[in-house]
C-alpha cells in the first residue's frame, strides 16, 4: 500500500479508503489507485480484512473421505463444482479440506471461525446426534446442511425425499416381478442411508441391506458374497453409481449375466453409468444444481437472512439395459 501511495501521490489512508470503497476520496482517485494496484499485483490480504469486521468472501467445506477416494467419486465433484460455480458468480471462494473424523472437522470448523478465514461452512454426510450441528451453532457460524431431513433448527438445509426415490425404485422392480432384492448400501450411520432403509420399508418391498462404505472395492466384495449364497437375488440395488459399476464388473467375472439373470440398479448417476455395458438403469439428480442450490442457501444466511429448508426436486429414473423382469 506504500508502493501504491508513493506511486500516485497519496497518503496509505487515502489508498486504503479507495480500495475498501470507503467514502473520502474522489472516484476519480479511487480508479487512480485500482489501476495502479492492479499494475503492481496488489491483492487485499483476507485475514487481515477480517479483523476488522468484513467478510472475507470465502467458504468452507470439509470432507470425511481420504483424498485417494475423492478421485473416483463422480457425485463429490459434482457437488463441488456447483458449489464452486455459485460461489464464483458471487465473487466467493471455497476453503476445501479433508479430514479423518467429526473431532477434526470440528476443530477446523472452530479455527477457521477463529481467524475469520470463512464466513459459512457446508456440512455433509449428516449423521444421527451429528456433534456438528450444536458446534457450529455454538460458534454462531452460518452453515448449511446438504442431505439433512426436513427441518433443523438454526440451519439452513437441503434435502432429498428418500420417500418418492425409494417408491420409484421398489414400483419399478416390483413391476418387472422381482420379490428377492438385495442393496448395497452406504455407511448404516449416515442420515441419508437411514432414510433409505426406512423408506424402502414403508414402501413394503422386503429388501435385504448389505452394509458398504461407497468405494468400489467394498462393493465388490460385497457383491461377490451376494452372488455366490446360496438364495441369489434377482435384483441389486447399490447406493451409489461407483458401487453399481464395481458390482457390474463382478457379475462379469462370475459369468453372471446382467439383466438376464440378475438386474441391477444404482440409486445415484454419472456418465460411466451410460457408457458401460449394459447400460445401467439409475435415479438421476442435477448434482451440480444440487450444490449450486446448496450454496445459495448458505450465502442467504451470510447476508443476514433466516436459515430456510428447502426439499430439492426428486430424482426420475432412467430406465436403460440394466433392468429386465426377474429371472424364471
Amino acid at each position: 500500500m506504500s508502493d501504491i501511495a508513493a506511486r500516485v501521490g497519496v497518503s496509505r489512508v487515502a489508498v486504503s479508503y479507495a480500495l475498501n470503497g470507503r467514502p473520502g476520496v474522489s472516484e476519480d482517485l479511487r480508479e487512480r489507485v485500482r489501476e495502479v494496484a492492479e499494475e503492481l499485483g496488489f491483492a487485499v490480504h483476507r485475514p487481515a480484512v477480517a479483523m476488522h469486521g468484513a467478510s472475507c468472501d470465502v467458504v468452507g467445506l470439509t470432507l470425511r473421505r481420504a483424498p485417494a477416494a475423492f478421485s473416483v467419486e463422480v457425485f463429490r465433484r459434482q457437488l463441488i463444482s456447483g458449489i464452486q460455480m455459485e460461489l464464483s458468480a458471487r465473487g466467493f471462494g471455497l476453503a476445501l479440506q479433508f479430514v479423518d473424523g467429526p473431532d477434526e472437522e470440528i476443530a477446523v470448523h472452530r479455527r477457521w471461525h477463529a481467524e475469520r478465514r470463512v464466513d459459512g461452512v457446508i456440512l455433509c454426510d449428516l449423521r444421527r446426534d451429528d456433534p456438528r450441528v450444536p458446534a457450529v451453532l455454538a460458534l454462531d457460524l452460518p452453515a448449511v446442511v446438504v442431505g439433512g431431513s426436513g427441518e433443523i433448527p438454526g440451519l439452513a438445509n437441503l434435502w432429498t425425499d428418500e420417500a418418492a426415490s425409494a417408491g420409484k425404485v421398489v414400483g419399478y422392480l416390483a413391476s418387472l416381478g422381482h420379490t428377492r432384492v438385495t442393496r448395497v448400501s452406504g455407511p448404516p450411520d449416515m442420515l441419508h442411508t437411514q432414510a433409505r432403509t426406512e423408506a424402502i420399508e414403508r414402501a413394503g418391498m422386503a429388501v435385504t441391506v448389505v452394509a458398504a462404505d461407497y468405494t468400489g472395492d467394498a462393493a465388490a466384495q460385497a457383491t461377490r458374497r451376494i452372488l455366490s449364497g446360496k438364495d441369489r437375488p434377482t435384483a441389486i440395488v447399490y447406493d451409489s453409481d461407483v458401487m453399481a459399476l464395481a458390482g457390474l464388473g463382478v457379475a462379469a467375472e462370475m459369468g453372471i449375466g446382467v439383466p438376464r439373470e440378475v438386474s441391477m440398479l444404482a440409486w445415484e448417476d454419472s456418465p460411466l453409468c451410460e457408457l458401460v455395458h449394459p447400460a445401467l438403469t439409475v435415479l438421476r439428480r442435477n448434482i451440480a444444481d444440487y450444490g449450486a442450490q446448496a450454496a445459495r442457501l448458505l450465502l442467504e444466511c451470510v447476508d443476514g437472512r433466516a436459515p430456510r429448508s428447502v426439499r430439492y426436486t426428486n430424482p426420475t429414473l432412467a430406465i436403460r439395459d440394466s433392468t429386465a423382469p426377474a429371472a424364471g
